[in-house]
This record gives C-alpha cells, structure tokens and sequence, in this order.
C-alpha cells in the first residue's frame, strides 16, 4: 500500500500565502509515480482538478489558480507542495493529494486524506 500524507492547510486571511505538502509513503520501492496534483472540494460542490504536475514536470492549473499557485515536486522525496498565494475566499475547501502510479505494469492511483483550507475575507 501506499500512503499520501498531506501537511500545510490551515486559516489565513485573504490575500495571504500557505503551502502544502504531500509526502507518498509505504511500500513505494517497486511503484513509479507519474503524475501527481491537488484536488480541491468545497461544501456542496463537486471535486476539481487545481493543479498537476509530471514526473518530469510538466505542469497544469486550473484556470481559477494560475498566477496565484505553483505546484512542485521533489521526485527524490517522494513530495509534491502546491504554493498557494493572493489567497481568495472563494479558495476555501478541502484539498486532496493524487498520485498516478504504475506498480508491476499495472496502473493505480491514491489519495491523501485531505487537508483543509480556509481563507476569511
């Protein structure tokens, strides 16, 4: 199995920074992990997409985050962090690590427990 520790959300007021962290743990020595990103869920909407980032690090955001958020990996530590800045209210929710991964030529994915993110106005 393979864990998604996810650390960093918090309360901060609009127009401040955080950042999170996701470390992959576990039996990773015979996975590779390709794609990793954060998901964000808000009450009562549905799970999106704010931003990915590849093995070799291609990148891709929401378009509601560009400009304002930088994901990053560390490949060596397993980590990916998604810095947040110029934080909005509306970025309020749950965030959630992902990883792609393939184990044995076989494709998998997990996800982190979530990390909350709330930013007062």
């Amino acid at each position: 199995q393979v864990q998604l520790v996810e650390s960093g959300g918090g309360l901060v007021q609009a127009g401040g920074a955080l950042r999170l962290s996701c470390a992959a743990s576990g039996m990773i020595s015979n996975i590779d992990i390709n794609t990793m990103g954060w998901y964000r869920q808000a009450a009562g909407k549905q799970r999106e997409l704010v931003a990915a980032i590849t093995s070799r690090g291609t990148t891709n955001y929401a378009d509601s985050v560009k400009g304002r958020f930088t994901i990053s990996r560390d490949n060596a530590k397993n980590t990916v962090y998604l810095q947040m800045n110029s934080l909005k209210p509306e970025d309020t929710a749950v965030y959630y690590c992902h990883a792609d991964v393939v184990r044995w030529g076989r494709a998998g994915d997990y996800w982190g427990q979530g990390t909350q993110v709330t930013v007062s106005s």
